[in-house]
């Protein structure tokens, strides 16, 4: 395709501008830390069920706590991007969600683990709403849906990451050494408040009121983008949230039984595929258009996720991974570029904190419902209930109207002043 991002020299030159530069690295490595240290969680769930006494069902609602604490704070977080800078609300979230990462492994019972990831939490979800922001006003509308797919990528090899981190560290150290391996990604806060500039055209929101967002033209985006996201993100979490332990579960259990080294080489597989879905999809969407392609990945994830989920084989599953991670993850690159166009600058921050996060608080249940079913009727059965969620997300995209993207472009700003 001759709109890819090997095959884009102007896209490149842009890259290589300080500003915009800096933005993707700071954005990217904010995306890559966040998903390294939520899903170390996912990897030694096993090994802390054991330690803890902790039921399948019960991990599984620390991670909808997880969830929900980030819903909160993206929300809080969007008014913190809109108010004292992109970049602050960048770092400061980093610096939560790592710290906390940390404290993980100095607790001993299930309420202590509990408290710990809400507070991650509330890091983690002010962490995208601010670094999507960043680049989308730093990015031209022509390059902006690639530079926001390439930002995305970078959660797979987060992903890819903790997977990684727990094979070298857990077999050796056990799984609470894993945590203390979520503190270093503290260390790039400094690089992002040193070198990484606000937008040129941002500027503190104190005379727009987030209730905009509820009102006139704006009302029905917010409605779609919201619950659009709400559904991708119930079918998200509730698949990848239990795919480490879909594998590494006794038979018995549904699961396949596979050792860590096996677990860890399997969901590094499974995440080539899931880069690969985050960076095609920019290209794509330039070419073709964002809301074709963002349901067409939908679609496909609804279809493949079933065929994961009953495959007996272990060759089976490692040829399946990838195109799982592929369809079940790409879509989020177009998240990303729809909801940064559909908001103009002043309310953008919480705009897309609101619309990601309460997407959230609707997909906490994911995780609980999953690990329940599971521990019922077996983890291949409880993987198959997230298509409904891909093939809802996909109903409701379709509402979206391509002038929607035309605000970030003539930013026209909403007129309600703070009361």
């Amino acid at each position: 395709m001759t709109d890819s991002l090997a095959n884009n020299p102007a896209f490149w030159s842009l890259a290589k501008q300080p500003a915009r530069r800096n933005a993707l690295l700071a954005a990217g490595f904010g995306w890559m830390l966040d998903s390294m240290d939520v899903m170390l969680y996912s990897m030694v769930i096993p090994a802390a069920q054991k330690d803890l006494g902790m039921s399948s069902a019960t991990a599984g609602l620390i991670m909808s706590f997880t969830l929900i604490a980030a819903a909160a704070g993206g929300i809080g977080f969007g008014f913190v991007a809109d108010r004292l800078g992109r970049t602050r609300a960048l770092s400061l979230s980093i610096l939560i969600y790592t710290v906390c990462t940390g404290l993980c492994a100095f607790v001993h019972t299930v309420p202590q683990l509990a408290i710990c990831r809400f507070l991650l939490g509330i890091g983690m979800g002010g962490e995208w709403a601010a670094g999507a922001a960043l680049v989308a006003e730093t990015w031209p509308q022509q390059h902006r849906a690639k530079a926001l797919a390439l930002v995305q990528s970078a959660w797979a090899i987060g992903y890819a990451l903790a997977a990684a981190v727990v094979a070298l560290i857990m077999p050796h150290f056990g799984w609470r050494a894993v945590f203390l391996a979520g503190l270093f990604p503290a260390l790039i806060t400094i690089w992002i408040r040193r070198k990484v500039k606000e937008p040129e055209h941002w500027t503190p929101a104190t005379n727009v009121s987030a209730r905009a967002l509820f009102r006139g033209k704006l009302a029905p985006r917010t409605l779609v983008i919201t619950s659009m996201n709400a559904a991708s993100l119930f079918a998200w979490w509730g698949l990848f949230s239990w795919a480490p332990s879909f594998l590494s579960a006794p038979v018995s259990k549904g699961g396949h039984g596979l050792d860590v080294l096996h677990t860890s080489t399997f969901t590094i597989v499974m995440q080539l595929g899931t880069f690969l879905g985050y960076v095609s999809f920019g290209p794509l969407a330039d070419r073709f258009g964002r809301k074709p392609v963002y349901v067409t990945f939908l679609l496909m994830a609804a279809l493949v996720v079933p065929l994961y989920a009953v495959v007996k084989t272990p060759t089976a599953l490692l040829l399946l991974g990838p195109v799982v991670g592929f369809w079940g993850t790409g879509f989020f690159s177009g998240f990303s570029v729809i909801s940064s166009e559909a908001f103009p600058t002043a309310l953008r921050g919480r705009a897309m904190g609101f619309a990601y996060n309460l997407g959230r608080i609707a997909s906490a249940v994911a995780p609980f419902t999953v690990g329940r079913v599971a521990q019922e009727r077996g983890f291949g059965f409880g993987l198959s209930i997230t298509t409904a969620g891909f093939l809802l997300a996909a109903a409701i995209a379709l509402f979206l109207r391509k002038e929607w993207a035309a605000i970030s472009q003539n930013e026209v700003e909403p007129t309600v002043a703070v009361t």
